[in-house]
């Protein structure tokens, strides 16, 4: 690995690394958050953070505010980019903001030329935390969270691997990608026309048909005044089904707030204190 860039922050450290990815076949570039607990030979439970699209490992870490909690908590955070960077990678025809660099959607594409480094899945499940335990003071006490894009991956890959992680959060998740623009475009663009292989990498369709070793507690918190909401977001879908299941969700429709990272700031540190208690 190499060091980016190195910041104490409330008496902790920020720190950007950039490593050599086996998954993607490409550099990758990573930040974490180790609480100033770090170095007391305690090994510290990670909150993953999966960010939205355009976004990369920047933007969490310097717009959400969660340092000064995640210390008091001694919760150490990491957020990877949102897709394999590159010359080599394949951006969108168009250079779309919705599909290629910056939009990786969290799975395994399956078709090419996307196929050979878009395999967000595998990197973030078992490539990444296998780097994280095996250089940091950190446990395998997981928790995932993520925004937009990255609460579709959050809440996808926490019901697909509930024995790695203890808790699920979400902000203003894409809940059920097979039936909005920017889902239909990612799954049918990595993965195919056939829908039956959207089915994994959609967080309804998984609580719908019971694709998950257990239940994990589950926390989505959604801005009213979102200008996705309707057309992208549509959380009722997630309602509706974990009603029918009896899965445990907590949504929480927030009066007022937007799609932006004000909204995240607002209530990260409820995100940081539920996965706290499940750790």
């Amino acid at each position: 690995m190499e060091l980016v860039a190195s910041n104490k922050v409330v008496g902790g450290w920020h720190k950007r690394y950039r490593h050599a990815s086996q998954t993607t076949q490409c550099d990758m570039t990573f930040a974490i958050f180790l609480p100033e607990t770090a170095n007391s030979g305690k090994q510290l439970p990670v909150l993953y953070w999966l960010s939205g699209l355009t976004c990369t490992d920047e933007n969490f870490m310097q717009k959400a505010g969660a340092f000064k909690v995640a210390n008091e908590l001694g919760i150490a955070i990491v957020a990877p980019d949102t897709s394999p960077r590159g010359e080599s990678v394949p951006d969108d025809e168009h250079t779309a903001y919705d599909f290629g660099l910056g939009a990786g959607f969290y799975l395994n594409a399956t078709q090419p030329p996307y196929h050979t480094h878009y395999q967000m899945y595998d990197y973030v499940v078992k490539e990444l935390p296998n780097l994280i335990e095996n250089h940091f003071p950190v446990s395998k006490a997981r928790a995932i969270s993520g925004h937009s894009m990255g609460g579709h991956g959050a809440l996808t890959l926490g019901l697909k691997n509930a024995t790695r992680y203890s808790s699920i959060s979400a902000f203003s998740p894409i809940v059920h990608p097979s039936v909005c623009p920017w889902g239909i475009k990612a799954l049918s663009g990595y993965l195919g026309d056939d829908k039956t292989h959207w089915q994994n990498h959609d967080a309804v369709l998984l609580i719908k048909n019971k694709q998950y070793a257990r239940p994990l507690p589950m926390l989505v918190s959604q801005g009213t005044a979102d200008n996705f909401l309707d057309e992208q977001l549509q959380p009722w879908h997630l309602q509706k089904v974990a009603t029918e299941q009896n899965y445990p969700l907590q949504l929480e429709m927030c009066d007022g707030y937007d799609h932006s990272y004000f909204f995240i700031a607002s209530y990260i540190e409820k995100h940081l204190k539920f996965h706290a208690k499940h750790f």
